[in-house]
């Protein structure tokens, strides 16, 4: 093991060991070897850590009567703290994770935005005077929601725990972060820049763990006001259940099954670049992939040339290759199911265009072929499923209400791609689309002060924006009777 970070948890402002004294032990999924040894928390640490979080968030202490302006200096100095150690947290979550350098230099700066545009919130969270009738003062005020508890998933550990933690500490909440047991690593470094940022204690605690125990502990938790999670759209109904317990409020940020169409007027070059870089990008493992490329029959054989030999020469990197720009599945498990979809592709008739194994110059790794299907229907299960992984389904449509038919046809609806040179095309099929976020002519595409949610199976509430802030904020209305 080479890793040098910190290990224990933290739970009120203190490093500690867990209750049961039980440790993680973290895989790098490039070289297959030990990595990383850490405490595991238990659901005795997870309540310890709710506690600590529930007397950081009353009225009368230090981080509920901080004035805003001082709240958002607090994470503007998190936001300095992780880019003095930028070199690091990449390193960190790239043997940790097995993606490239270059996708966790984009996934860290990506936070640090993420920390400052929400710092300039924090003088900005406001309320409303309230026309009615009479000699009477009408108002409302947004409150902080009080602990918020945040279920990370795998696939992009640092970069969804900053995208949930900033709004929530920007609004005057409390947090517990519970980062997967699979890539708890970078997680810990949150607590390093609340640390530095001299946040209170109790404000921010980490608190790596299983999902069997301290995840379902913290969603089910009395104390805790808000849950967010990301990850399935199976284990996100059974946190919305365990919530549910306390009437509590949730974020859920679930699976995808994302549509690139690609319309014959097209700039085919950068709709084969977009295409590549939204389905083979973290190896494929991402929500918002675009797994399933919508191409017109007029440009179908043309695309489809381009996005293989694109598919073809791409590097796979070792997760500390910067010349790679795919990187490993993160587990043996994730790369035999990837593979498991793989077979069943076949079997159900789609053709290989390239791809579909192992790569044979990795003998070490938890690699998966950039892999794309043709010759595939919508009801196939490699079109219908969230497969998790570097594979592409393409389907031939003959025109735009087949198009936008085939791209609604699906039980999620996280994000779509669009790509035309026709304004009114660009404009009319985003507004036929049943997803939470459309893309025109790049893919995918997010930054912090854009909403980041989906429709139907894709989940609930919204990440990032305005829309956060009301997430992790309740409003109180109050009326003053004047006469």
């Amino acid at each position: 093991m080479s890793y040098s970070g910190p290990t224990d948890l933290f739970i009120d402002g203190e490093w500690t060991s867990s209750e049961s004294g039980e440790t993680l032990v973290t895989e790098d999924p490039a070289t297959e070897e030990p990595y990383a040894e850490v405490a595991e928390a238990t659901t005795e640490d997870i309540d310890r850590a709710v506690s600590a979080a529930e007397r950081a968030v009353g009225r009368e202490v230090e981080w509920r009567s901080l004035a805003p302006r001082e709240r958002g200096a607090r994470l503007y100095a998190m936001a300095d703290a992780i880019e003095e150690r930028k070199d690091e947290i990449i390193r960190v979550e790239s043997r940790d994770n097995g993606k490239t350098p270059f996708e966790a230099t984009l996934d860290v700066d990506m936070v640090i935005d993420t920390f400052r545009y929400y710092a300039g919130w924090t003088d900005k969270i406001q309320g409303n005077e309230v026309p009615v009738p009479g000699d009477r003062l009408n108002y409302t005020v947004r409150e902080p929601l009080g602990v918020t508890g945040h279920v990370i998933p795998w696939n992009y550990p640092f970069q969804l725990a900053g995208r949930s933690l900033a709004p929530a500490l920007a609004c005057g909440n409390t947090a517990v972060l519970k980062p997967s047991s699979t890539t708890p690593l970078s997680a810990l470094y949150y607590a390093i820049a609340a640390e530095e940022a001299d946040l209170p204690d109790g404000v921010l605690n980490v608190v790596p763990g299983r999902g069997s125990t301290a995840g379902n502990r913290l969603a089910e938790h009395p104390d805790v006001d808000h849950v967010a999670f990301t990850g399935s759209t199976g284990v996100g109904k059974a946190v919305m259940e365990h919530a549910s317990r306390n009437v509590t409020s949730v974020t859920l940020e679930l699976g995808g099954k994302g549509p690139n169409l690609v319309f014959p007027d097209a700039d085919l070059d950068a709709a084969a670049g977009g295409v590549h870089y939204g389905i083979f990008m973290n190896a494929g493992q991402m929500c918002w992939a675009g797994s399933r490329l919508l191409v017109h029959e007029d440009v179908h054989d043309e695309v489809v040339d381009r996005v293989v030999e694109r598919a073809k020469s791409t590097p796979l990197g070792s997760g500390i290759d910067d010349d790679g720009r795919m990187g490993p599945t993160v587990s043996e498990s994730q790369q035999q199911e990837v593979l498991e979809y793989i077979e069943t592709g076949k079997n159900e008739g789609a053709t290989v265009a390239t791809g579909g194994n192992i790569p044979s110059e990795k003998d070490v790794g938890h690699f998966v072929e950039p892999t794309v299907f043709t010759d595939v229907t919508n009801d196939m299960t490699i079109a219908r499923e969230e497969i998790f992984g570097p594979v592409l389904s393409v389907i031939e449509f003959a025109d735009r209400e087949e198009a936008i038919e085939i791209a609604n046809d699906s039980p999620y609806g996280l994000m779509a791609g669009i790509w035309t040179t026709d304004l009114k095309t660009a404009h009319s099929v985003a507004d036929y689309l049943d997803y939470g976020m459309v893309s025109v002519n790049e893919f995918p595409v997010t930054q912090p002060q854009t909403p980041f949610g989906g429709f139907e199976q894709s989940g609930l509430g919204r990440e990032q924006g305005t829309e956060a802030i009301h997430e992790y904020t309740q409003t109180k209305n109050v009326n003053v009777n004047l006469e």
